[in-house]
């Protein structure tokens, strides 16, 4: 198998500070070695959080991202450190939902991806947001994201 090249990786392996915003964090990126195979890559987040953009509340989310790759895979400590930049983000359960998606969309121009963001209520009702590029490859084994509906998550 041929050695991924993460020459170009500028958090991996170093020191790291927290990114302020979404808009400042950096998500990396490296080549993916079975291009040609569809699989699933599942990244999951249990305690994602942001914050109400009305009321400076903290908000909480179980995030569930699957994709298959095309020629590029995100790199792990990159999105955990973008997920961290919410922490004091104001934003819409919906904004944070399709904004984590679509950036990493645009970053990957995966073949196929999906997100599944199950927010714990604000005001008594919780807000899921589901969002996914089109269809799944055909034949593609894709698992239930395995969060239930709520009935006081945890």
């Amino acid at each position: 198998m041929p050695k991924t090249d993460v020459s170009n990786l500028t958090q991996l392996g170093s020191e790291t500070k927290a990114f302020s915003s979404p808009e400042e964090a950096i998500l990396e990126r490296v080549p993916a070695s079975h291009q040609g195979t569809d699989y699933v890559v599942r990244f999951v987040m249990p305690e994602f959080t942001s914050v109400c953009p009305m009321t400076g509340q903290p908000d909480f989310a179980h995030i569930v991202i699957d994709y298959v790759p095309d020629a590029w895979l995100v790199e792990s400590k990159s999105l955990k450190l973008y997920f961290h930049s919410f922490r004091n983000h104001g934003a819409f359960h919906e904004d944070c939902s399709l904004d984590i998606a679509k950036r990493i969309v645009e970053l990957l121009q995966p073949k196929w991806l999906r997100i599944g963001a199950y927010w714990y209520p604000r005001g008594g009702m919780p807000i899921d947001v589901f969002w996914q590029t089109g269809a799944a490859p055909e034949g593609l084994w894709l698992p239930d994201q395995g969060v239930p509906p709520y009935r006081g998550r945890g």
